[in-house]
């Protein structure tokens, strides 16, 4: 049933748009009050409500009222023959569908009316969904590939290692792992290695004694005591300095540690959840990580791929945003269009679910009417900024490392809200390249600037001519190819420090904003900072 109701108090106005849609095959029934109106509601409901704004008695936006809070996700479009800016500003703030001046063209306001209709039949369909929302969401065979890892894990209290890049939902895994485990009633205790100074990791870790240190006033206890019986998950255990690896390492050896400053051993009953967006087979090479930590954390391993290779689950995705981030603001929630949706899938998404999240809530805000149209995305999701990225040939969510075991999952079928596989490692000079050759840039409110697709004809001819410049240096000197040298560590922390550099001027000096821009994690650009020396920058 198609079923439209037109409420005005003009019978002209009436009787042309009921005939014009009954020719369209859509039931209509008209009204000529809002009471009336009202008083139908009682025991039936339209797919759409089309009403006047200014009438005799309550008015359109009194009638709006109380239509959204007996049915709030019901399309309205308010029609007015007085087209001020209040009308507007307090119709789309009752939560109207669409704002409709008058006089109007017929054709174009039954083309309206036919897109309200499938709006509200998407939206139903929609709210039967909710209705029964899952913790976790997904429907990708990748995700569910990652429930059954979970549900395989709910009964042990074994090491898990979660691996995947900046902004993927490892947190959100490991506290599903938490919740379904038999631990599920006692503590879960985050704690990220890459955004606590290294000074003040090992007593956010383990705690300190009164007088340990200057400024420890008194006992405090660390987060391995905070999580007694619980999980502990520690976020980016890449970035832990050599010396707190030692003694994490011997927590997990023999399950006891030491408040700094204290003599007393104490014990650790927790299960720890560790997870990384970098390659730490890689690190234990480089000499940066453990090898026996990295074999004590590698017990079981779960892969989550970057959003990029899990695009069809973006829609379900985008609409738990949008619901999520209007209940927050106390507003509806905004809908998107088949091209705005499209647009979003097509997208390769550099800061992964988080910056999904982002754009949700930014379109709630944002966004000029309720339905999103693809020229209402921000910046970065227009054209030029999609370029496809090249993604890995393979996604393994589930490893078992001692055994052996592991479940490939084709990255074609790779997707969801916080699943599976893809590339371990994501360098910030890899994710910016990427966002420079794909987004358009802006420039404030200068609008856009031309997009970096002509880079090896710019800077990149720059960089490839001073890289020159320096490698026949070398050879002027006479001097044999080095067995080791620092040029490739000295460029890339040059091209680093000028990205976050640049980029924090922009921001002037929001780190999440920059990290967001850039298309890395917060936590990144927080661990850059510190390594590049770029506090007074920020």
């Amino acid at each position: 049933m198609n079923a439209v109701w037109v409420v005005d108090d003009d019978q002209s106005i009436r009787w042309v748009l009921e005939r014009a849609l009954q020719r369209d095959g859509f039931e209509v029934r008209a009204f000529g009050s809002a009471k009336d109106c009202l008083s139908a509601l009682e025991t039936d409901a339209p797919k759409v409500l089309v009403s006047d704004i200014r009438m005799p008695g309550q008015s359109g936006l009194e009638l709006l009222q109380q239509v959204k809070a007996r049915r709030p996700g019901m399309p309205v479009i308010i029609m007015t023959a007085f087209s001020d800016l209040d009308s507007a500003v307090s119709s789309f703030q009752g939560g109207a569908f669409e704002y409709l001046p008058k006089p109007f063209d017929l054709p174009h306001a039954i083309e309206l009316i036919r897109r309200a209709v499938i709006e509200s039949d998407r939206e139903a369909a929609a709210d039967e969904g909710v209705l029964d929302a899952p913790e976790m969401l997904g429907q990708a065979p990748a995700m569910q590939e990652v429930f059954r890892a979970i549900g395989r894990l709910s009964q042990s209290n074994v090491t898990v290692l979660i691996t995947g890049e900046s902004g993927s939902g490892k947190e959100l895994i490991a506290q599903a792992l938490h919740r379904h485990s038999v631990r599920a009633p006692q503590p879960f205790v985050a704690l990220n290695a890459a955004a606590i100074p290294r000074d003040l990791l090992e007593s956010e870790l383990f705690g300190h004694e009164r007088g340990a240190f200057t400024g420890a006033q008194q006992m405090r206890r660390g987060r391995f005591e905070q999580a007694e019986g619980g999980t502990l998950f520690l976020d980016e255990i890449g970035d832990m300095p050599p010396e707190l690896q030692t003694r994490l390492l011997r927590v997990l050896s023999d399950g006891h540690f030491y408040r700094v400053g204290g003599h007393q051993p104490l014990k650790a009953n927790v299960r720890v959840i560790a997870a990384t967006h970098q390659n730490l087979e890689e690190r234990v090479r480089q000499g940066l990580f453990r090898e026996d930590l990295f074999h004590r954390l590698n017990v079981i391993r779960l892969r989550l791929p970057p959003l990029r290779e899990r695009g069809e689950d973006v829609p379900l995705l985008a609409r738990h945003f949008l619901a999520r981030s209007a209940r927050d603001l106390g507003v509806e929630a905004k809908r998107l269009s088949e091209e705005a949706l499209a647009r979003l899938c097509a997208f390769s998404w550099p800061g992964n679910v988080r910056q999904l999240e982002n754009v949700c809530h930014w379109l709630t805000v944002m966004a000029p009417a309720q339905v999103v149209e693809a020229k209402d995305l921000p910046p970065e999701i227009q054209p030029m900024s999609g370029a496809a990225v090249p993604v890995k040939p393979w996604a393994t969510p589930f490893e078992h490392a001692s055994s052996g075991l592991v479940t490939d999952v084709p990255a074609s079928t790779a997707g969801t809200m916080l699943a599976v596989g893809g590339a371990e490692s994501s360098s910030l000079a890899t994710s910016a390249m990427t966002a420079s050759w794909a987004a358009p840039a802006t420039l404030g409110g200068l609008g856009e600037v031309p997009a970096i697709v002509d880079a090896p004809s710019r800077w990149a001819s720059l960089l490839e001519t001073e890289v020159s410049k320096l490698l026949a240096a070398q050879s002027a000197r006479g001097e044999p190819a080095p067995e080791s040298s620092d040029l490739m560590d000295q460029l890339t922390r040059t091209f680093e420090s000028t990205v976050i550099r640049s980029a924090l001027r922009h921001t002037r000096g929001r780190r999440i904003d920059a990290a967001l821009r850039l298309g890395i994690g917060r936590n990144t650009i927080t661990r850059k900072i510190q390594d590049l020396g770029l506090e007074d920058d920020a």
